[in-house]
């Protein structure tokens, strides 16, 4: 039906104009909400059915993420078709803003190539612990152009993918096990044999430390004002922060038990000509 500003100067054609526009926007609607409805319906059965295949989570939420975002880009499409707008157009119209956002938004681009990238590779997963650029946290969630850390101290951290891929990334959750390195140092007027024999004690009675590969203890470095022990042994990842800090507490109290002396610096200062300076006693 023609639209001509001469029929609205008859209200008896007011309706013949009004319900067809109203129907097609009724029926953008529809379109609308049912293929949202229906998208999202189909994002949790294909998550489900990639968790069912076993596929890593990190991948089935990254991948569910953009098939979310395709079909609500056709849904939209499908909803402008009903208002008569020709789709061929749209997707023109939708194309040229996507070049237009695309330069306007070349960081989050990279950022979305990177994301690509770490789910190909896999650097980390959900779950593992990381250290990306000086952040540290467990990884929550992949998504599309950014990372989801959590900190220890139960923070949320949103790292940018370009970010991750451009440095040193630390996964502490990769391997099963992990050695702690410690440096333990004794004074030079305490007994060294006496002090290595403690430390070894300390080791044997530890009940996270896995037997192989085997602890060491070896006189690392004659320091300055002290000597200096590396002890070294293996336990498992999710053990290795509670078995560093109760090891350390465990030597500091067995060192003051057996009267073995942990340096600490100190400066002794001599001034010349003090003694004139002073006032002398009475004989």
């Amino acid at each position: 039906m023609e639209f001509s500003f001469e029929a609205l100067k008859n209200p008896e054609r007011w309706l013949d104009i009004g319900l067809p526009i109203l129907g097609h926007v009724l029926a953008a609607l529809a379109v609308f909400f049912i293929g949202r409805w229906i998208t999202a319906a189909l994002v949790r059965f294909v998550h489900a059915a990639m968790l069912r295949a076993r596929m890593d989570e990190t991948l089935a939420n990254f991948l569910c993420n953009v098939l979310r975002g395709l079909a609500l880009a056709v849904v939209i499409i499908a909803a402008l078709g009903q208002l008569g707008v020709e789709t061929t157009s749209a997707v023109a119209m939708l194309g040229g803003a996507a070049l237009a956002v695309g330069l306007a938004l070349q960081q989050q681009l990279s950022s979305f190539a990177a994301g690509v990238i770490l789910i190909l590779f896999r650097p980390f997963k959900r779950g593992d612990f990381v250290n990306i650029n000086g952040t540290m946290g467990v990884v929550e969630e992949v998504k599309i152009v950014h990372t989801v850390l959590k900190t220890l101290d139960n923070q949320l951290v949103y790292v940018p993918n370009a970010n991750i891929t451009t440095n040193n990334i630390t996964n502490f959750s990769a391997l099963p096990t992990r050695r702690i390195d410690l440096t333990v140092a004794i004074g030079y007027g305490s007994d060294l044999r006496k002090a290595k024999a403690v430390l070894q004690q300390l080791i044997d009675e530890e009940p996270r430390k896995l037997p192989e590969p085997a602890p060491t203890i070896q006189v690392k470095e004659l320091a300055d004002s002290s000597v200096n022990f590396a002890v070294r042994f293996w336990v498992n990842s999710s053990d290795w922060w509670t078995t560093l800090c109760d090891m350390t507490e465990r030597i500091k109290l067995a060192f003051d038990e057996h009267g073995i002396e942990i340096p600490f610096p100190q400066r002794s200062v001599h001034i010349e000509g003090l003694a004139e300076l002073l006032p002398k006693r009475p004989a």
